[in-house]
Formats: structure tokens, sequence, C-alpha cells
């Protein structure tokens, strides 16, 4: 077995020690690679294209946050069971052990035939190859009254761990027993498809144990539960009875703001004392501004040996802002992958050697239905060299049979060693 084609198989190499890299700080004559975008996908890429490549390529991070804030995991600080310093991860290691270069800074503009990338700070940065990992932003203009002044400062999505993620928390802390919480879902495909019923289960143990008398109303666009229905559904009979309620085929047209009022395409407005309201989503506003997101203006079509952008040479786009191959999630495991398998095609690209022609990627995501109790859903995807796409490997992965304590020991390990595999 190749080098490379072991080392793309899993998603936690680095973190179970049979992977090691030391980085050479300082300049170099190497090839340069810009990466845009820290989360799991880009600051992956970032570390292994200094590991792979014997520190030979110069890599560049341009990431305006001081930190990593992992959003698999933050539904339990909205919960009130983990603590946001719990989930975030500096940056430092990066530079630290592998001599990633990074750059606290916004992406104006690309110039993909220049290859040059224009921050906001006034700095271009040339490159030989550029990793485009802006995640999601969202479709603001489905939802007009969210433009109204303060709107997006009262009604939270939280869909990017961070910020917005305590406001929900203080929002609920301080909603009166016996309010409601009303949180809207979006049609997929949406970042993190059981995240939204997930954080349904965090809410309703919280009211639980601090406000019995309120309610968790879920609107979901969709059909249907998106992702391990028949376990959260079982969840929300049993452990939450009398306090989750889900609604199927309920799409939020627009937000009220200032009465918390939701309006739907074909149903009733409905109050609730906290909205959280997640949008529809669309590939981050650097691949949209920079016309890589070719898929529908939405997502971004990628070869997927390479992941090189098909509006773009030498342009490569990964995580959610992709337009995703068959049974493929937007998940934190998945943008992992994309990173390690992006990471070795380019080493490969600028060293003069053969692309990896059959990439495998995995995809373990946990979900937690209390706060110690998970339920998991696994995959396995291959490329197919005849429809040049990835496809689900038959009979790999599963769901569980049902949520329990062992399986959240799990999540936390998983949560560690993902962790570690990106930043360490």
């Amino acid at each position: 077995m190749q080098r490379r084609h072991f080392l793309q198989t899993g998603s936690a190499l680095g973190a179970m020690g049979l992977v090691s890299g030391c980085a050479t700080m300082g300049g170099g004559s190497g090839p340069k690679v810009v990466v845009i975008g820290g989360g799991y996908a880009g600051a992956t890429a970032a570390k292994y294209l200094r590991m792979w490549s014997e520190h030979k390529i110069q890599v560049t991070l341009v990431e305006p946050n001081d930190a990593f804030i992992s959003c698999p995991i933050s539904n339990l600080v909205i919960g009130g069971s983990k603590t946001i310093a719990e989930i975030t991860t500096p940056y430092d290691n990066l530079t630290k052990r592998h001599g990633v270069t990074i750059i606290k800074d916004r992406v104006n503009t690309i110039d993909a035939d220049k290859r040059i990338v224009k921050l906001a700070g006034g700095t271009e940065l040339a490159y030989d190859r550029l990793i485009v990992s802006p995640g999601v932003d969202f479709m603001w203009e489905t939802l007009p009254g969210m433009a109204k002044a303060d709107a997006k400062d009262k009604v939270m999505h939280a869909w990017k761990a961070g910020a917005q993620t305590l406001t929900l928390r203080k929002q609920l802390e301080a909603m009166p027993d016996g309010g409601v919480f009303a949180m809207s879902i979006p049609l997929a495909p949406y970042r993190c498809p059981p995240g939204p019923y997930e954080r349904a289960c965090q809410v309703a143990e919280y009211f639980t144990k601090a406000k019995p008398k309120s309610k968790v109303l879920i609107l979901d666009a969709n059909d249907d539960v998106t992702s391990k229905g028949p376990l959260f559904k079982k969840a929300w009979a049993e452990r939450y009875k009398g306090i989750v309620e889900y609604r199927g085929k309920h799409r939020v047209t627009d937000v009220d703001a200032a009465t918390n009022t939701l309006k739907f395409e074909f149903n009733d407005d409905i109050k609730a004392s906290v909205l959280n309201v997640i949008p529809e989503m669309r590939a981050g506003d650097i691949a949209l501004n920079a016309g890589l997101a070719t898929a529908n203006k939405r997502w971004c079509e990628v070869d997927f040996l390479t992941f090189e952008s098909k509006a773009a040479k030498n342009v490569h786009v990964l995580g959610d802002s992709i337009q995703i191959a068959p049974g493929m999630p937007k998940s934190g495991h998945m943008a992992n992958q994309h990173g390690k398998t992006c990471a070795a095609a380019v080493v490969a690209l600028l060293m003069g050697k053969e692309v990896n022609p059959m990439p495998i990627y995995n995809n373990t995501c946990y979900s937690f239905v209390s706060s110690e109790d998970v339920v998991h859903v696994a995959s396995v995807h291959r490329y197919d060299a005849d429809k040049k796409t990835m496809l689900t490997v038959p009979g790999s992965g599963g769901v569980s049979s049902a949520a329990n304590e062992l399986e959240g020991r799990y999540a936390h390990a998983w949560a560690r060693n993902i962790w570690a595999d990106t930043l360490a």
C-alpha cells in the first residue's frame, strides 16, 4: 500500500500516533499554498500539507478568528452541560509544531488568473495552489424580516459556534417557565443534518431540570426528520414526552423579530418566547463572490480526486461549501476527510507525483439525546472512476440501535481525537 493511500483512509491517524511531523520554521523557496478558512477542512489541510510535503511546501492559513470553536459538541453548551471553553482550541500548534503561517484577516477577493489572494487588511498573497474552505453562509434573502434593524441581534441561528451559541443559552436561561422555544429547520442540504434534532434534545433536557412547564417546538421545512429519525423520535416520545413537539412540512418564509413570530409557506403564524431560526444555507461568501459556486449559484462543484474547483484552475474547495456526493453529509468529520484528501492530492500535484486514484472517506456523526446518552450514524465512501463521484460503500457504517451512555463516552473521545487530528 502506498504511503499516501494509507494516510487518507482514517480521520484520526494523527491523533492515534500513527503519523508524526516536526515543523521546520522560517521561510523557504518551495511551492506556496494559501488556505482560506481554519475550520475542520482548512486547518486539517494546512497541517497535513506541511507534514506530507516534509515541510517543503510553504503554507499560509488566512483565518479571522483567534481560535477554533467546534460546531460538533456546541449544542451541549446550549443545553448547559459544556462550556464554550471546552470546545475551543487555539491555532498555536499549527505554527509551533508544523510551521504554518497564520494571518488573522479576511479575504476580499481571489484573482485566479494571477493566482493572488487580496486580504481586507491590504496584504496580497501569491500562491501556486489555493484551498478555499469558508464553510457556509446564510440565504438571508429568503427571510426579509431578518434584514430589519436589530433582528439578527435578537433571533439567533447559532449555526456557527461562538457568540451566538452563548446568546442562545442566555435567552433560554432568561425565558420564563411555561414559555415556548421554537426552532425552525431549513430544507436539506444544510450543515450537520442531525444537528437541529440534537439541539431540540439538549434544550428539552434543560427544561426538564430548570423549566418543566416549558415546551420545545420543532418546525421542520422537510417532510420528516432528515437523520436518525426513529432514534430522535423515540427520545422525544419517551424522555421528553409532553415537552417536545415535532411538525414537518413547516417552511419558514419570514420572521418578525419584534414580536417573536414565524411566518410559513402554508401554515399559520407561530409566536414563541425564544426563536431559533436556522436559515437556508449556501457556500461561504468568498466562494460565492469568486464564482466558485457553480451548482445553482449555491454550492461549489469539485473533482473528488483532488477537490479542485470545476470553475477555476489551481483552486480547491473543501468542507460544507461543496456540492456533496450522494449520501455524503455536510459534517465536521467529513470536512476533516476532505482536508486530508486534498492535502495529499496537492502535495502530489506540486511534487510531480501521482494523485491517489481511489480516495476513501469515512464519517461518524454522534448526536446527544441527553447530556450523557448518545446515538451515532457512520458511513464509508469510495471514489467511482466511471461516475467521477464518491459512492457509499455497501454494508459500511451503520446506525445505533438505541441511545446509551457508552456511546456518550465514545462521542467525547471522538471529539478529542478529531480536534487533535485537526489542530495538534
